[in-house]
C-alpha cells in the first residue's frame, strides 16, 4: 500500500458494512492472536458482525466512520457514541477503532480517531475514553495521541478475564480544535 495514497474520512453507510465486518475479523485475529482463545479468534464470523454493523450503521448514522483509501476502499472504521460506565469522569466513548494490518502507520488511525472526537465534540460530548487490552501493543499508540491513563479493569473476552486500560481526553475541543457544542 502506498502511503502517498489519499485517504478520505466519511459517514459509514450501508454500503460499507461488509468492509466494516471483514475489517473487524481480519484485524482481530491479526492483533488479538495470542492474546485470546484461540476458539474466539476462529469463530468470527463476517456474517454476524455484517448483521451487527448493519443495525448500527442504519440506526446510529454518524456514530460510524470509515476510512477509504482511493483505489482500495475501505481500510478501517470507528464508532463512539456515550460513555457506558456512568463512575467515570468522561462522557463520550470510542468503542471501535481498527484499521486493516497492511494499512497501518499510515495515519489513518490518527485521522479515524479525530473524526470520531469532532463526532462526539458536535454531540455535546467534550470528554471520551477508550478502552484497550493490556497486551495490545497498539495502546501505545493512543498514549501517544495524548490519552491519559485512566484506570485498569479486568474484562471477560471469550470467557478469559484479561486486564484494559481506559485512556482518556478530558477536553475534545483542545484536541481538535474545534468549540465545543452544548449538550
Amino acid at each position: 500500500m502506498d502511503r502517498d495514497t489519499i485517504i478520505s474520512v466519511r459517514q459509514a453507510g450501508p454500503e460499507d458494512v461488509e468492509a466494516i465486518a471483514r475489517i473487524e475479523v481480519e484485524t482481530w485475529r491479526a492483533t488479538y492472536a495470542g492474546m485470546l482463545p484461540d476458539r474466539v479468534l476462529v469463530g468470527m464470523s463476517e456474517k454476524r458482525q455484517r448483521g451487527a454493523w448493519s443495525g448500527l450503521v442504519r440506526y446510529r448514522p454518524g456514530d460510524v466512520v470509515v476510512a477509504e483509501d482511493a483505489g482500495l476502499g475501505v481500510v478501517g472504521f470507528g464508532n463512539c457514541g456515550s460513555q457506558r460506565d456512568p463512575t467515570l469522569p468522561y462522557v463520550g466513548e470510542i468503542f471501535t477503532l481498527y484499521v486493516t494490518p497492511d494499512a497501518q502507520n499510515r495515519g489513518i488511525g490518527r485521522q479515524l480517531i479525530a473524526a470520531l472526537f469532532e463526532r462526539l465534540n458536535r454531540n455535546g460530548k467534550q470528554s471520551a475514553l477508550i478502552w484497550v487490552i493490556r497486551a495490545n501493543p497498539s495502546r501505545f499508540f493512543y498514549e501517544h495521541l495524548g490519552g491519559k491513563f485512566v484506570l485498569t479493569r479486568r474484562i471477560k473476552v471469550g470467557g478469559e478475564p484479561l486486564d484494559a486500560i481506559a485512556y482518556g481526553w478530558p477536553d475534545l475541543a483542545a484536541y481538535t480544535g474545534t468549540p465545543s457544542q452544548p449538550g
